[in-house]
């Protein structure tokens, strides 16, 4: 955790295939710890082609149920299934712009610093991500979730959540 921490986490990340995989490892872990999450990365990594979304924009319901039966993956279908859409949703995404840019335009393109006192301060979501998920629901994503979309912004630098006497804020 503290290595995901130094070197990842809350970092701003613009670039797209990037953004989708940190959006894939939150959609996993919906409902589940962050550790489980990051144990099972290289083979949610393997399993999904290093997250290049023309190769997951083209698995099948095959490569699906194969998924199913991997026991070093997080197995929820509409999670996994949530992944190939959302890998399709962006391959397809309008020729006059990138996911990655439009994504930014929701913070004009510079991350908001929160600037917590205390770990108990952080909200699970705020309306910055209600009205992302609500975005990107009517994009065609899945598994968007407010909260789900609050720490996948953390995670992707957008919103700075690190404490005040954090080395990394």
């Amino acid at each position: 955790m503290q290595q995901y921490h130094d070197t990842e986490w809350g970092k701003p990340v613009h670039d797209t295939q990037k953004l989708f995989e940190l959006l894939s490892l939150e959609t996993y872990q919906a409902g589940l710890s962050w550790q489980t999450v990051l144990n099972k990365r290289a083979a949610f990594d393997e399993d999904f082609y290093e997250y290049q979304i023309d190769r997951v924009a083209a698995m099948t319901t095959e490569d699906l149920d194969r998924l199913l039966q991997d026991d070093r993956i997080i197995r929820h279908r509409q999670k996994l299934a949530a992944t190939i859409n959302n890998a399709r949703v962006i391959r397809d995404w309008p020729a006059d712009s990138t996911y990655a840019d439009w994504l930014w335009a929701f913070v004009g393109g510079q991350p908001i610093r929160q600037a917590w006192a205390d770990v108990s301060q952080i909200p699970a979501t705020n309306d910055l991500a209600k009205s992302v998920s609500k975005a990107m629901k009517q994009r065609g994503f899945k598994f968007v979730g407010p909260t789900t979309i609050y720490s996948y912004l953390q995670g992707a630098g957008l919103i700075n959540d690190h404490l005040k006497t954090c080395d990394w804020a």
